[in-house]
Protein backbone atom coordinates (compact mmCIF):
# COMPACT_ATOMS: atom_id res chain seq x y z
CA UNK A 1 0.00 0.00 0.00
CA UNK A 2 1.27 3.11 -0.80
CA UNK A 3 1.09 5.44 2.07
CA UNK A 4 3.25 8.58 1.43
CA UNK A 5 2.62 11.95 -0.61
CA UNK A 6 6.02 12.91 -0.44
CA UNK A 7 8.80 10.38 -1.99
CA UNK A 8 12.05 11.76 -1.19
CA UNK A 9 14.84 10.44 -3.07
CA UNK A 10 18.68 10.76 -1.57
CA UNK A 11 21.73 12.63 -2.91
CA UNK A 12 24.63 12.64 -0.14
CA UNK A 13 26.43 15.44 -2.00
CA UNK A 14 23.37 18.05 -1.26
CA UNK A 15 24.65 17.95 2.55
CA UNK A 16 27.87 16.94 2.18
CA UNK A 17 29.16 19.79 3.80
CA UNK A 18 26.67 19.88 6.39
CA UNK A 19 25.62 16.85 7.25
CA UNK A 20 26.31 13.24 6.99
CA UNK A 21 23.32 11.23 4.93
CA UNK A 22 22.63 9.32 7.98
CA UNK A 23 22.73 12.17 9.88
CA UNK A 24 20.24 14.08 7.14
CA UNK A 25 18.04 11.45 6.72
CA UNK A 26 17.35 11.28 10.69
CA UNK A 27 16.42 14.95 10.16
CA UNK A 28 13.73 14.22 7.82
CA UNK A 29 12.07 11.46 9.30
CA UNK A 30 12.17 13.67 12.32
CA UNK A 31 10.32 15.76 10.11
CA UNK A 32 7.86 13.48 9.31
CA UNK A 33 9.16 12.00 5.89
CA UNK A 34 7.15 8.29 5.38
CA UNK A 35 9.09 7.02 1.78
CA UNK A 36 12.81 7.46 1.16
CA UNK A 37 14.72 5.82 -2.00
CA UNK A 38 18.14 5.51 -1.59
CA UNK A 39 20.01 6.25 -4.78
CA UNK A 40 23.67 6.44 -4.76
CA UNK A 41 24.75 5.17 -8.17
CA UNK A 42 28.44 5.95 -7.50
CA UNK A 43 28.75 3.63 -4.44
CA UNK A 44 30.40 0.04 -4.45
CA UNK A 45 28.08 -2.56 -3.22
CA UNK A 46 29.70 -3.05 0.07
CA UNK A 47 29.21 0.51 0.65
CA UNK A 48 25.99 0.61 -0.87
CA UNK A 49 24.70 -2.34 1.60
CA UNK A 50 26.09 -0.78 4.66
CA UNK A 51 24.54 2.30 4.53
CA UNK A 52 21.11 0.59 2.97
CA UNK A 53 21.73 -1.31 6.77
CA UNK A 54 22.07 1.97 8.82
CA UNK A 55 19.22 3.38 7.10
CA UNK A 56 17.07 0.38 7.24
CA UNK A 57 17.01 0.79 11.09
CA UNK A 58 16.65 3.94 10.78
CA UNK A 59 13.11 3.73 8.61
CA UNK A 60 11.74 1.09 11.02
CA UNK A 61 12.44 3.74 14.07
CA UNK A 62 10.16 6.21 12.32
CA UNK A 63 7.81 3.88 10.56
CA UNK A 64 8.77 5.09 7.22
CA UNK A 65 9.57 2.61 4.17
CA UNK A 66 12.93 2.17 2.36
CA UNK A 67 13.59 2.24 -1.47
CA UNK A 68 16.45 1.27 -2.98
CA UNK A 69 17.35 2.40 -6.45
CA UNK A 70 17.99 -0.33 -9.12
CA UNK A 71 19.59 -2.57 -6.85
CA UNK A 72 16.99 -5.65 -6.22
CA UNK A 73 19.94 -7.56 -4.69
CA UNK A 74 20.72 -4.69 -1.98
CA UNK A 75 16.92 -4.40 -1.18
CA UNK A 76 16.43 -7.78 -0.15
CA UNK A 77 19.67 -7.95 1.61
CA UNK A 78 18.39 -5.00 3.90
CA UNK A 79 14.65 -5.93 4.21
CA UNK A 80 14.06 -2.72 2.48
CA UNK A 81 10.42 -2.37 1.64
CA UNK A 82 10.85 -1.81 -2.18
CA UNK A 83 12.91 -1.18 -4.84
CA UNK A 84 12.88 1.69 -7.58
CA UNK A 85 13.66 0.96 -11.11
CA UNK A 86 14.67 3.02 -14.19
CA UNK A 87 14.15 2.49 -17.34
CA UNK A 88 17.63 0.95 -18.08
CA UNK A 89 16.78 -1.76 -15.01
CA UNK A 90 15.85 -4.97 -15.45
CA UNK A 91 11.65 -4.71 -15.91
CA UNK A 92 8.99 -4.52 -13.58
CA UNK A 93 7.56 -7.49 -14.76
CA UNK A 94 10.64 -9.62 -14.38
CA UNK A 95 11.08 -7.81 -10.43
CA UNK A 96 7.42 -9.07 -9.92
CA UNK A 97 8.18 -12.48 -10.67
CA UNK A 98 11.31 -12.77 -8.71
CA UNK A 99 10.09 -10.58 -5.96
CA UNK A 100 6.32 -11.58 -5.72
CA UNK A 101 5.01 -9.32 -2.65
CA UNK A 102 7.72 -9.17 -0.87
CA UNK A 103 8.82 -6.03 -2.21
CA UNK A 104 7.10 -3.06 -3.49
CA UNK A 105 8.19 -2.20 -6.89
CA UNK A 106 8.18 2.22 -8.14
CA UNK A 107 9.35 2.60 -11.73
CA UNK A 108 10.68 6.08 -13.42
CA UNK A 109 8.79 6.99 -16.45
CA UNK A 110 8.67 9.97 -18.97
CA UNK A 111 5.60 9.29 -20.85
CA UNK A 112 2.50 8.02 -21.29
CA UNK A 113 3.74 5.29 -22.94
CA UNK A 114 6.48 4.50 -19.91
CA UNK A 115 4.35 5.08 -17.60
CA UNK A 116 0.82 2.23 -19.04
CA UNK A 117 4.02 -0.20 -19.32
CA UNK A 118 4.67 0.05 -15.93
CA UNK A 119 1.05 -0.28 -14.69
CA UNK A 120 0.78 -3.49 -16.85
CA UNK A 121 3.95 -4.82 -15.50
CA UNK A 122 2.60 -4.80 -11.85
CA UNK A 123 4.60 -1.40 -10.46
CA UNK A 124 3.28 -0.21 -7.43
CA UNK A 125 3.27 3.40 -8.41
CA UNK A 126 5.61 5.40 -10.47
CA UNK A 127 7.46 8.96 -10.89
CA UNK A 128 6.71 11.04 -13.76
CA UNK A 129 9.00 13.73 -14.58
CA UNK A 130 10.65 15.98 -15.47
CA UNK A 131 7.51 18.32 -15.10
CA UNK A 132 9.46 21.37 -14.34
CA UNK A 133 12.68 22.76 -15.78
CA UNK A 134 15.31 21.01 -13.58
CA UNK A 135 19.33 20.22 -14.42
CA UNK A 136 19.66 17.16 -13.30
CA UNK A 137 16.96 16.09 -15.74
CA UNK A 138 18.10 18.11 -19.09
CA UNK A 139 19.09 14.83 -20.54
CA UNK A 140 15.44 13.84 -20.96
CA UNK A 141 14.41 16.43 -23.05
CA UNK A 142 12.00 19.03 -21.77
CA UNK A 143 9.68 19.53 -19.29
CA UNK A 144 6.64 17.53 -19.40
CA UNK A 145 4.36 19.82 -17.62
CA UNK A 146 1.13 20.01 -15.70
CA UNK A 147 -1.08 19.42 -18.95
CA UNK A 148 0.87 15.90 -19.40
CA UNK A 149 1.05 15.25 -15.41
CA UNK A 150 -2.93 15.67 -15.30
CA UNK A 151 -3.30 13.00 -18.65
CA UNK A 152 -1.21 10.64 -17.03
CA UNK A 153 -2.67 11.04 -13.93
CA UNK A 154 -6.21 10.51 -15.18
CA UNK A 155 -5.50 7.45 -17.74
CA UNK A 156 -3.49 5.11 -14.80
CA UNK A 157 -4.70 3.63 -11.57
CA UNK A 158 -1.87 3.44 -9.62
CA UNK A 159 -0.31 6.89 -7.65
CA UNK A 160 1.69 9.46 -9.80
CA UNK A 161 4.61 10.88 -8.09
CA UNK A 162 5.05 14.42 -10.14
CA UNK A 163 9.07 14.73 -10.10
CA UNK A 164 11.24 17.27 -11.41
CA UNK A 165 11.63 21.19 -10.00
CA UNK A 166 9.30 20.24 -7.32
CA UNK A 167 9.43 23.23 -5.09
CA UNK A 168 7.35 24.54 -2.20
CA UNK A 169 4.91 26.42 -4.45
CA UNK A 170 4.61 24.55 -7.07
CA UNK A 171 2.97 21.89 -5.22
CA UNK A 172 -0.19 22.53 -4.51
CA UNK A 173 -0.20 23.09 -8.33
CA UNK A 174 0.78 19.30 -9.34
CA UNK A 175 -1.66 17.61 -6.83
CA UNK A 176 -4.62 19.91 -8.29
CA UNK A 177 -3.28 18.56 -11.99
CA UNK A 178 -4.11 15.10 -10.51
CA UNK A 179 -0.39 13.60 -8.91
CA UNK A 180 -0.66 11.48 -5.95
CA UNK A 181 2.14 13.11 -4.48
CA UNK A 182 5.70 14.14 -5.19
CA UNK A 183 8.78 13.48 -5.53
CA UNK A 184 11.40 15.58 -4.70
CA UNK A 185 15.74 15.29 -4.18
CA UNK A 186 16.88 19.02 -3.88
CA UNK A 187 13.83 20.30 -2.78
CA UNK A 188 14.47 19.46 0.62
CA UNK A 189 18.10 18.33 0.76
CA UNK A 190 19.41 21.66 -0.97
CA UNK A 191 16.69 23.75 2.33
CA UNK A 192 18.66 25.47 4.97
CA UNK A 193 16.57 23.33 7.50
CA UNK A 194 15.75 19.98 5.95
CA UNK A 195 13.34 18.51 8.66
CA UNK A 196 11.26 21.81 8.59
CA UNK A 197 11.28 22.00 4.87
CA UNK A 198 9.79 18.12 4.81
CA UNK A 199 7.10 19.43 7.60
CA UNK A 200 6.36 21.94 4.99
CA UNK A 201 5.85 19.56 1.54
CA UNK A 202 3.95 17.09 3.80
CA UNK A 203 1.32 19.44 4.95
CA UNK A 204 1.16 21.08 1.37
CA UNK A 205 0.55 17.69 -0.18
CA UNK A 206 -2.96 17.07 2.11
CA UNK A 207 -4.01 19.88 0.35
CA UNK A 208 -3.33 22.56 2.90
Amino acid sequence: MIDFRLYLITDRKLTADRYSLIAAVRQVLKGGVKAIQLREKDLDTRQLLKLAYEMRKMTRKYNAKLFINDRIDVALAAGADGVHLTQNSIPAGAVRKVVKNKLLIGVSTHSLKEAKEAEKAGADFITLGPVYRTPSKLKYGKPLGLDKLEEVSGKIKIPVFALGGIKSHRVKAVIKAGAYGVAMISGIFGAGDIEEKAKEIIYLTKGN
